[in-house]
C-alpha cells in the first residue's frame, strides 16, 4: 500500500514536465427517439518545450473526459524533435497529411512563432521560438496538426545527417557554405 502513492507521485512529476494545449472541441449530435445526445470530440498537443511533441485526439460524452482521454494519447504519441540552439528548426521543411500541406522554415532570433492557431499551439508544446509557417491546402484543425507533426518528423539534425554520411560534422558545416559558390564553377 506504501507504494501506491509513491507511484503516483512519478506520474505526476512525469505530467508536469508536459504543457498541454487544447487545440479544438468537436460537439456532435446523435439523434435518438427521446431528442439529440450530444457527445464531444477534442484534439489537444502535448509537448515538454525541450523537443517533444506529440497530438492526441479523444471521443467523451464530457469535454473534460474528452480532453482528458486526449491528452493521455497525445502522451503515448511523442515525437523528438532537433532543434537548432533550443530555438528554431534545422532547415526547411514541408509535411502533409491528406488535403493540408504545411510549410515550416527556421527563422532568425527575435522572429517569433509566424504560424496560424493549431500550428502555433505545436511549435508553443514543442519550445520553438522562432519559425515561420505558413499552411496551404486544408485549414481543418486535425489535418494541419497532423501535417506539421509529419513535417517536424522530416527534420534532421547536422549530426544525425554526418553520421549517416560518415562525415564529421564540421565538414557538413563547411560545405553548407560552400555551396553557394560551388553552382557556379560547374
Amino acid at each position: 500500500m506504501a507504494r501506491e502513492p509513491r507511484e503516483r507521485q512519478d506520474r505526476e512529476e512525469r505530467d508536469s514536465e508536459f504543457v498541454d494545449r487544447l487545440v479544438h472541441i468537436n460537439r456532435v449530435a446523435k439523434v435518438v427517439k427521446g431528442g439529440r445526445r450530444f457527445g464531444f470530440a477534442a484534439l489537444v498537443v502535448v509537448g515538454d518545450q525541450k523537443g517533444r511533441v506529440g497530438f492526441g485526439h479523444g471521443k467523451a460524452r464530457e469535454v473534460p473526459e474528452a480532453i482528458r482521454k486526449a491528452t493521455d494519447a497525445a502522451k503515448r504519441a511523442l515525437v523528438r524533435v532537433p532543434l537548432r540552439e533550443g530555438r528554431t528548426l534545422h532547415h526547411d521543411v514541408v509535411g502533409r497529411h491528406g488535403s493540408g500541406k504545411v510549410v515550416l522554415r527556421a527563422a532568425p532570433a527575435g522572429t517569433g512563432i509566424i504560424a496560424g492557431g493549431p500550428m502555433r499551439a505545436v511549435f508553443e508544446a514543442l519550445g520553438v521560438h522562432d519559425v515561420v509557417s505558413k499552411s496551404l491546402g486544408s485549414s481543418n484543425p486535425y489535418n494541419l496538426v497532423r501535417a506539421t507533426i509529419d513535417a517536424l518528423k522530416r527534420e534532421d539534425s547536422p549530426r544525425s545527417v554526418a553520421a549517416r554520411r560518415g562525415l564529421k560534422v564540421s565538414a557538413l558545416q563547411a560545405r553548407r557554405g560552400d555551396s553557394d559558390g560551388a553552382g557556379a564553377d560547374a
